[in-house]
């Protein structure tokens, strides 16, 4: 092994040993599987209601999947834009000040020779409705993306629980 090689073998680990933790990770509160289950299991029903088939995601503020539901009858492109669309509000939300994927929509609309079209293009960034945040107090803790449905209705099928500050509770690691 060259000597620059077994440096950089050696080394690495230093500079990865950092916490796994979002940035956007404030106040320690993280987002209970039960509460997601729920926002996902309700977005379902919500477009099964309206007899679009869906998949809700809801996902982290770090963008890892906790809960991800399929409807019956869903179509196959709908988890990966439900996955997208979460990701997206959880990614670009803190930093613009968005609750939902549709001001995100409008914000990119707004340049659409300057930073827009490059922020629409980042990867697992979808500038599309059905995206909504899920907050505790003001603090982003989670994303709800929601896919299948027409694009115009798709945070409808979000549940009204989401677009409301999560109660404070105990759960700080």
């Amino acid at each position: 092994m060259k000597p620059y090689a077994a440096a950089a073998l050696f080394t690495a680990p230093m500079f990865t040993t950092a916490s796994a933790t979002a940035q956007v990770n404030v106040d320690g509160y993280y987002l209970p599987m039960k509460v997601a289950l729920k926002a996902a299991e309700t977005a379902v029903a919500s477009c099964a209601a309206r007899r679009w088939g869906g998949t809700a995601t809801v996902v982290d503020p770090a963008g890892l999947v906790i809960v991800q539901l399929r409807g019956d009858h869903a179509t196959v492109h709908s988890k990966d834009s439900a996955y997208r669309k979460a990701h997206t509000i959880v990614s670009m939300g803190p930093v613009f000040g968005l609750t939902n994927t549709s001001e995100f929509v409008a914000l990119i609309q707004k340049a659409p020779n300057g930073a827009g079209p490059e922020l629409a293009n980042l990867p697992d960034i979808f500038a599309n409705a059905g995206g909504v945040a899920i907050k505790h107090d003001s603090e982003i803790v989670g994303g709800l993306g929601v896919g299948g449905s027409p694009a115009e209705t798709g945070t409808r099928c979000a549940p009204p629980m989401v677009s409301q500050p999560l109660p404070a509770n105990s759960n700080k690691p």
